[in-house]
């Protein structure tokens, strides 16, 4: 059944008291719904081979660790704290089943552009020996290089349908993945919200997310901090100006990776 206003608010009282496993359960059946409205949302950008269902139980550990470290007495609605967990739950899930380490994608982009730039400049396809000097690599680590790229571009998949509708376990074939950057994007999207709101307080993190990554305006998100418009305007212009000088320092490092 469902929980009313006044009923969750006493669940919530009970729980902070006892932490029982009845009342959490509880709490959880009562907040599923944005559990799976935010797996929809992200799977709507995945690849058909995703399972909503999967994204949806990794969100639901999101919600069981924002229910376990939530404080009422912070004056913060719950849906807007749980949020952001459940989506780092469910794209932390989905960056665990990601075969293709970081480095790796970021050297094969290094790759395709050193031949993209010698293409153009050349006229024609560079040769092994051409590319392995504008990367400043020996062949042998070019062409390990190359077979990273390869791995980015496709999606193994694990067989194909029969014409007579039987699924058939031998002649496994890859298919070009075409939605595998929106999947990549939103992966980073994760890594660049952990990577500006590391350090920061408490109130700082909620104004970064909820102002660009739950699109709530300045006046919403004092609503909610309990701050002047105004207030929040302030913090916000300031912390533009500290996560500059953090992003220019993480792009170096980026570059020094991929070297």
């Amino acid at each position: 059944m469902k929980e009313t206003t006044a009923d969750i608010g006493s669940v919530w009282a009970q729980y902070i008291a006892d932490r029982s496993d009845r009342l959490r359960n509880v709490l959880i059946e009562h907040y599923l719904p944005i559990v799976r409205h935010i797996a929809t949302r992200i799977h709507s950008k995945l690849p058909r081979e995703v399972e909503l269902d999967d994204l949806v139980s990794a969100g639901t550990f999101g919600l069981m660790d924002a229910i376990a470290a939530f404080d009422p007495a912070r004056q913060v609605k719950f849906e807007t704290y749980c949020a952001p967990r459940i989506r780092g739950a469910i794209l932390d899930e989905l960056r665990a089943c990601d075969w293709v380490p970081r480095l790796a994608r970021l050297r094969s982009h290094k790759l395709i552009d050193a031949t993209e730039q010698l293409r153009l400049e050349l006229g024609r396809e560079p040769s092994e020996d051409e590319l392995a000097h504008r990367v400043g690599l020996p062949a042998a680590e070019l062409q390990r290089m190359a077979r990273d790229a390869s791995v980015v571009r496709v999606l193994p998949l694990s067989g194909r349908r029969c014409p007579g509708g039987e699924a058939a376990d031998s002649d496994p074939i890859a298919l070009e993945d075409t939605r595998y950057e929106q999947r990549l994007r939103g992966i980073e999207r994760q890594d660049l919200r952990d990577l500006i709101t590391r350090g920061l307080s408490r109130a700082e993190q909620l104004i970064i997310i909820l102002y660009y990554f739950e699109q709530m305006t300045m006046k919403e998100i004092g609503m909610t901090l309990d701050l002047s418009e105004s207030r929040v305007s302030q913090m916000h212009t300031a912390l533009l100006a500290r996560l500059q000088g953090r992003l220019a320092e993480r792009q170096r490092e980026l570059e020094q990776a991929a070297a």
